[in-house]
């Protein structure tokens, strides 16, 4: 087994999930995490006078047992479970999500429900050839009126771009297994259990395991077990140089204080954004290389933090918001993730979250300023009154969404093939470190994988594959799937 040095960048999902394994197994290992207080990463949870908020929301379903197994080792005695609610806001009324026949029905009206179904048939009979990009891809599977009705408001919301600018992929990943028959049959038929639990449609799912305290209570504690074992987490530490000398990784970090200190290790596992990675690496990659690295994009969100009297207005954990008329792109309820975010039973509080790129108009805004938006929009949906709202903050999250745009691919493709040519003892994990739109799970399996490869000391496994032409991770009975990767078919070893 080998017990060289690792070192991690970055206290998230994955970066932690790594530590944790590595410090089990007895390697030495360090995380270095640029935020001086919060573990998790987006995942984490921030907590304002009492008040605990999910910054993004964090159902924890997973049909890797292996991923179930772990956090349940990590937080055995402290994970809920909870009822699975959302809804969509369009035109003016509430939709249920997923659909509920009559009252879709109902509320479109015969007419435009007529004119779904046409737009649907007409999709069937002419789907769009080798679809590329969301609009075709999702108009092939729902037509597309449904597709203006129920996709396009929100998808370009959360990616501030065309739907006919964001790669296919993006669709494919996130919603496959989804089509307006599945939908409709679900909506009519009884809910049965599929003798293949692997069959159920993410979106289908109706109840998921939750930290009492939101997810970065599970992260907290799997930082404790860090340290517990031996392992090092060094908080408030922005990297800020990394130099590969041929066998040993030496990266500089500055701290909170403005002291940089120089860390050693034999491996060096990331989840930083790839590009920033790709940009801080010595010795320089090649100039196609950093060109693609630099035309890799990230989206930015924002969260409006609003505490309120509690008048039952909803009770979801989320509402998704379609309506053009409203910056704000989803609503959380907290009290609904867990009782124990809210610490007063007779006040409630909602996450008003806005997508946007750091720099824009929305991101320079004031705090005062978004608590304000907030306010009047949450009033203009009709899920609260301005005037009931007696406190509020606001938490800003960069690099959220990698950019699935028509060139993301090839541009990853070119870096992953640089990377692991002149750097054998790199290994990018997670989200934002593999440039893809995984999910908290995903981003585990990631580090598993990549864990193994490490204590082997050879590459065994490609964690590249994970949730490569595979369904939303959600899909599926929780455990269902022996394997790590949460694949249909399990990364083979590399030959």
């Amino acid at each position: 087994m080998n017990q060289q040095k690792t070192l991690v960048i970055g206290a998230g999902p994955a970066g932690l999930t790594a530590a944790y394994l590595l410090a089990k197994s007895g390697a030495p290992v360090t995380v270095l995490e640029a935020d001086p207080q919060y573990v998790g990463g987006i995942s984490r949870t921030v907590r304002y006078k009492g008040y605990h908020f999910d910054i993004g929301g964090h159902r924890f379903f997973s049909k890797s047992r292996e991923v179930e197994d772990l956090w349940t080792e990590i937080l055995p005695n402290d994970m809920l479970h909870r009822p699975r609610a959302s809804r969509i806001f369009y035109g003016g009324k509430f939709y249920s999500y997923p659909l509920k026949a009559a009252e879709a029905l109902h509320k479109l009206g015969l007419v435009e429900a007529a004119r779904c179904v046409l737009s649907y048939a007409r999709a069937r009979l002419f789907p769009v050839r080798d679809p590329r990009n969301v609009q075709d891809w999702v108009s092939n599977q729902f037509g597309e009126r449904l597709f203006s009705i129920f996709f396009k408001t929100y998808t370009e919301k959360v990616w501030g771009m065309s739907c006919k600018e964001i790669s296919a992929d993006w669709a494919a990943q996130r919603i496959k297994g989804l089509s307006l028959g599945r939908a409709i049959a679900n909506a009519f038929l009884p809910r049965r259990k599929p003798a293949n639990r692997g069959a159920v449609v993410k979106t289908l799912i109706d109840s998921f395991r939750y930290p009492r305290k939101g997810p970065g209570m599970l992260w907290e504690e799997c930082a404790r077990k860090v340290r517990a074992r031996g392992g090092r987490i060094e908080m408030g530490q922005t990297v800020t140089r990394i130099r590969w000398d041929g066998n040993q990784w030496q990266v500089e970090a500055r701290g909170a204080d403005g002291t940089v200190r120089t860390h050693d290790g034999a491996h060096l596992v990331s989840s930083a954004p790839l590009h920033q990675l790709a940009a801080t690496l010595e010795p320089r990659i090649s100039e196609r290389a950093q060109g693609a690295g630099q035309a890799l994009r990230y989206r930015d969100f924002l969260t409006v933090m609003l505490i309120l009297e509690d008048r039952g207005a909803f009770y979801d954990n989320w509402i998704y918001i379609h309506d053009p008329k409203v910056k704000v792109g989803r609503i959380q309820n907290f009290k609904s993730w867990s009782p124990e975010m809210v610490p007063d039973p007779s006040m409630c509080c909602y996450g008003l979250e806005y997508f946007c790129f750091e720099g824009d108009g929305v991101w320079t805004s004031t705090d005062e300023q978004l608590i304000g938006l907030g306010k009047r929009e949450l009033e203009q949906i009709g899920l609260g009154r301005a005037a009931d709202v007696v406190d509020g903050c606001v938490v800003r999250q960069r690099k959220a969404y990698p950019v699935y745009d028509d060139h993301y691919a090839a541009n990853v493709e070119t870096l992953r093939a640089e990377l692991e040519q002149r750097f054998p003892t790199l290994h990018p994990v997670g989200r934002n470190g593999m440039h893809k739109y995984n999910n908290q799970d995903h981003a585990m399996m990631t580090a598993m994988l990549t864990v193994r490869n490490i204590l082997a000391g050879r590459r065994i496994y490609d964690a590249w594959k994970v949730n490569e032409d595979a369904e939303y991770g959600e899909s599926g009975a929780a455990g269902a799937q022996d394997s790590v990767s949460g694949l249909r078919a399990v990364p083979g070893k590399v030959a």
